[in-house]
């Protein structure tokens, strides 16, 4: 048996904004269908956003728009750091693990544009770089050299 884990990420309105800035930060091919292609008659409010959609490249990520949520500024939870600890009360962060700092810098430069920096990607105790940031599309991101 083989198994496998992607991460899925519920947004409000913007799940097709996001996968694209997720392909032009990692690469990769998007996939995507709308609730009018599965049905939804057109008028409807959610018709045009996405009930389905998929980044598979080297990063792979799913995503979807929730029926009937469109405030597209509207997060689920905070984080930031103080005193050296995170404090969060969001159920997840996406981690992201490279190499060396040399691979992971140009990736934190472009999911930072727009982001919240929680902690500035920078040598820590346990890593040759660490940085958090929650981007520009409410995610959560931890980002770190292995």
């Amino acid at each position: 048996m083989t198994l496998t884990t992607t991460t899925h990420l519920n947004f409000r309105g913007t799940a097709r904004q996001a996968l694209d800035f997720y392909r032009s930060v990692f690469g990769g091919e998007v996939t995507a269908a709308t609730y009018g292609q599965f049905g939804m008659p057109d008028g409807v409010p959610g018709f045009d956003t996405l009930v389905f959609g998929q980044l598979d490249g080297p990063v792979r990520l799913m995503a979807y728009d929730i029926p009937g949520a469109d405030d597209a500024a509207a997060t689920a939870g905070t984080t930031r750091r103080e005193n050296g600890m995170t404090i969060t009360d969001r159920s997840f962060f996406q981690s992201l693990r490279a190499d060396s700092l040399d691979e992971l810098h140009p990736v934190w430069d472009v999911l930072a544009e727009g982001a919240t920096v929680i902690e500035p990607l920078a040598a820590s105790a346990w890593s040759a770089g660490f940085g958090m940031l929650t981007d520009r599309f409410g995610v959560t991101w931890v980002l770190d050299v292995a």
